[in-house]
């Protein structure tokens, strides 16, 4: 997601629909840096919003940091309101958050008007999507490194995608974080092409992003 957006950023500034099951808020100020492996794993979201050490943080050409917070949509967090909670401190930013709970509860109307609103503070800007497939109900898609419950149903997915993929503004999409070697037979890949066949059959022949002259998902 961090090289996608940099190289995005060069074209203009971006917001950043992140769906995922996690929020990936975990930075040097949130965990014991000398505890813990030196990796990006949980740590995207952070370092998207200028959080974390300059390698990741600071691209050749691109300001700091890639996705202002009050450009960003978090959609489908699903331990935040655990007790133990790794990055509480993405509650004190001015991203938009809209926990699987919130989402399941409120309907896919409300969420869309939510991402909506946060959108259009930047109506001349890019559009990035990331999402996480651990982000579907462990039921659904097991084959990930975290997966758990609940998670957002395939249809408000399918449709969320629908419609931010068709958005003049959408640059691109990145799509992790499927492990096959937890799909051996191909079962859950094959839930993750339906998503995406979905969204190119709805979108129609001649909406390819890459006409827009932008990056592939």
């Amino acid at each position: 997601m961090l090289g996608a957006l940099a190289g995005a950023r060069r074209l203009r500034p971006l917001s950043l629909l992140h769906i995922d099951g996690h929020s990936d808020f975990r930075h040097p100020g949130n965990y014991d840096v000398d505890a813990t492996l030196g990796a990006v794993a949980g740590m995207d979201l952070a370092l998207a919003t200028g959080r974390g050490e300059a390698t990741a943080t600071e691209w050749p050409g691109c300001p700091v940091p890639l996705v202002e917070d009050h450009h960003v949509i978090q959609l489908g967090e699903r331990e935040n309101r655990d007790a133990d909670f790794a990055w509480p401190d993405v509650n004190e930013t001015k991203i938009t958050q809209i926990d699987v709970f919130e989402a399941n509860r409120s309907g896919l109307s409300d969420i869309i008007a939510r991402i909506d609103r946060t959108l259009a503070k930047l109506p001349s800007g890019g559009l990035w999507i990331h999402l996480d497939v651990d982000v579907l109900d462990q039921s659904i898609m097991p084959a990930v490194d975290c997966p758990g419950s609940p998670g957002l149903s395939p249809n408000d997915l399918q449709q969320i995608l629908q419609r931010y993929t068709a958005d003049l503004r959408c640059l691109g999409m990145t799509v992790t974080v499927f492990d096959p070697d937890l799909d051996p037979e191909g079962v859950h890949a094959k839930t993750i092409v339906e998503i995406l066949s979905f969204i190119a059959l709805q979108r129609g022949p001649g909406a390819d992003m890459r006409q827009r002259g932008v990056l592939d998902a």
